[in-house]
């Protein structure tokens, strides 16, 4: 047998440990591949491209940033893991150097040994994103709302960039790991697994200091949100403290609960808590820098899914723009009466029911956009909202042009009582009667409805604006109105003399899916790899321990521990491993989608619920597979 033979046996018989290293391995390659696949395909930026060129900029930036995400991410990981299969296999070291192993050939064997997975990863990882390319094609074309579809082609330049990215990768690992430890004693390495651990400390003001962060953390991000206060500076304090207080949450909090827990005698002494307490206080101790990496990074995936879900919700682009179509008409139009026709033939054809309103705003000298009482009462009407009254020209009804308004005068009630209005000679104060909770007109500036007198003085010629009229259609169904706003806009072509401009609310949507769409890809993905190397941390932190646990298990066993009792201590320890860190995310996440609720009107619940049930069903079958083996293994050790 060989040194490379010996190697690769070494590697069958420790296939336990390097199970979960190398599956998180080959999946974050799949994923990698995933995004090549995708930036390489010939069809996909042109698809793009003719909806918005910005898209095809975006969603190429999008899957290269990921791909770097995941490429940095991974060496991290594969550092983390085989530092971790190091420290586990000192006795094993130990042993073949008191057989004479150099210290040149130990670290030969680490680097073969770190190449095999390595090499293995990669080829798995490809075949596999090769295996469901064409379904990754078909989701892919379904999520960027790409009608045509992406069709399979043979992705040579993504295989190439995977497996050299990843070789590359790999490669420095195993150089990097083949030297970590060769100082270490011999004596040290055969005593490593009989030193006694030192009694977990925790400071009583840490413990407190972590409650406040977290607190303190999101009462920031709550005051960007309701006053409006969007500063990238304060928002990422807030980041900040919560996670410095989640740092401290497991470093310090977790260590001193446990702690009031076993001092708690009644608590303590019952059944097996005694067992169960004692080796909690050890486990949070040794996992807390693995239970905040894993919290932080979950909390980071869940939040930026579900932020994309909503953000792709049809609900914003009807917020920001209640009418399917626009069309805005200058005086010098001659072709607006044509146009129009138009719009209402192709409804009417296509069996699409609509409502129509419209409006000729006038503009005072001071920023006002002004809209007459009968224009306001049309369009309001028409989207099925009561009409309103204006008892005298000194009052007037205030109307959010845009989402921020909206949100101000519906959430905050934050309406003048009085607006200035001037125009030419004309100067004075008018009362706000009221504000009203819709948009009526989007994407003009501090509104105001007047009484059609007033509106009527107002002398065309001292208008800062040339007069526009636009007309607006209400349809229901809008999301369907694809083809007839494509046939539209060749009917109604445009150019940079044109006295005219059409808006179909639909482009729009499809344009906010298209780039929500890349950012779901980008953070979905991303975060199953980042769910995936979570779980593979809990994973090898629970084998670093097993042979301890076996042992310890064992000799308890032999003064009466019976198989139900290991069951409930194993169940409790193990729920706690696996699941603490993820309520951890979901309470930091739910917290966030709690917040990007005050800014639309739409429910978050849903998406956010879907990202949370997801990841905890794949959660609890991971656990549920891991209990069950991690049982069985421990029952062969008992008497």
């Amino acid at each position: 047998m060989n040194f490379r033979q010996f190697a690769f046996n070494n590697i069958l018989r420790n296939k336990r440990a390097y199970m979960a290293y190398f599956l998180s391995s080959a999946f974050s390659v799949m994923i990698f591949f995933t995004y090549a696949l995708l930036l390489f395909h010939p069809n996909l930026q042109g698809e793009l491209a003719s909806s918005s060129a910005t898209l095809s900029i975006l969603a190429t930036m999008g899957m290269k940033v990921s791909q770097y995400l995941i490429f940095i991410f991974s060496f991290f990981f594969l550092l983390y893991s085989v530092s971790a299969f190091l420290k586990m296999r000192k006795k094993e070291f130990g042993i073949l150097m008191l057989l004479g192993i150099s210290p040149k050939q130990l670290n030969k064997l680490v680097f073969i040994e770190n190449m095999f997975i390595g090499i293995a990863s990669i080829m798995s990882g490809v075949v596999i994103g090769l295996i469901f390319s064409k379904l990754i094609l078909l989701i892919s074309a379904s999520v960027l709302f790409i009608q045509k579809g992406l069709p399979f082609y043979v992705p040579i330049q993504a295989v190439w960039m995977t497996g050299g990215s990843f070789f590359l990768l790999f490669l420095v690992i195993s150089l990097f790991t083949a030297r970590l430890g060769k100082r270490v004693q011999l004596v040290e390495l055969m005593q490593s697994e009989d030193r006694p651990k030192p009694e977990p400390k925790s400071s009583i003001l840490l413990a407190l200091l972590a409650i406040t962060l977290i607190g303190l953390g999101y009462a920031v991000v709550f005051f960007v949100v309701l006053e409006k206060a969007f500063s990238l500076v304060l928002l990422t304090v807030g980041v900040a403290l919560v996670v410095l207080g989640t740092y401290f949450l497991f470093t310090q909090l977790s260590v001193h609960v446990i702690r009031a827990l076993k001092k708690n005698e009644r608590l303590f002494f019952r059944k097996t808590n005694v067992l169960t307490l004692s080796e909690l206080t050890y486990r949070m101790k040794d996992n807390a820098i693995m239970f905040f990496i894993v919290a932080t990074v979950l909390a980071v995936a869940f939040t930026g899914m579900g932020s994309c879900l909503a953000l792709a919700n049809p609900g914003l682009a009807q917020m920001m723009n209640p009418y399917a179509f626009t069309y805005v008409s200058t005086q010098k139009n001659q072709q607006d009466s044509a146009h129009l026709l138009a719009i209402k033939q192709q409804l009417k054809d296509a069996n699409f029911a609509y409502r129509m309103g419209s409006a000729l705003p006038k503009y005072t000298e001071n920023g006002l956009t002004v809209v007459k009482l009968t224009d306001f009462n049309s369009l309001a009407e028409a989207q099925g909202y009561p009409k309103e009254m204006l008892s005298s020209d000194d009052e007037i009804i205030y109307t959010p042009a845009n989402m921020t308004e909206k949100q101000e005068f519906s959430k905050h009630g934050k309406v003048p009582v009085s607006v200035p209005f001037r125009q030419g000679k004309m100067e004075i104060n008018l009362q706000v009667k009221k504000a009203v909770p819709y948009v009526v007109l989007p994407n003009a500036e501090r509104t105001i409805v007047v009484t059609d007198s007033l509106y009527d003085k107002l002398p065309a010629d001292a208008e800062m604006h040339h007069l526009q009229t636009s007309y607006y259609f209400i349809v229901e169904n809008w999301k369907d109105t694809q083809e007839v706003s494509q046939k539209l806009k060749e009917i109604i072509k445009e150019d940079v003399d044109s006295q005219y401009h059409f808006r179909a609310l639909v482009f729009e949507w499809i344009t906010t899916k298209q780039q929500n769409g890349i950012l779901l890809m980008v953070s979905v993905l991303v975060g199953i790899v980042f769910f995936t190397f979570a779980a593979s941390f809990i994973y090898f932190r629970l084998y670093a321990d097993m042979e301890r646990d076996e042992r310890q298990y064992q000799m308890i066993s032999k003064i009466g521990l019976t198989k139900k009792e290991l069951r409930k201590i194993v169940t409790g320890q193990l729920l706690l491993m696996f699941f603490l860190p993820i309520v951890m995310a979901i309470i930091h996440s739910g917290v966030a989608f709690a917040a990007l609720q005050q800014l639309i009107d739409y429910s978050v619940v849903n998406s956010s619920i879907t990202i949370f049930a997801s990841f905890v069903a794949v959660q609890l079958i991971y656990y549920f597979i891991y209990r069950w083996c991690y049982l069985q293994h421990l029952y062969q050790k008992m008497v």
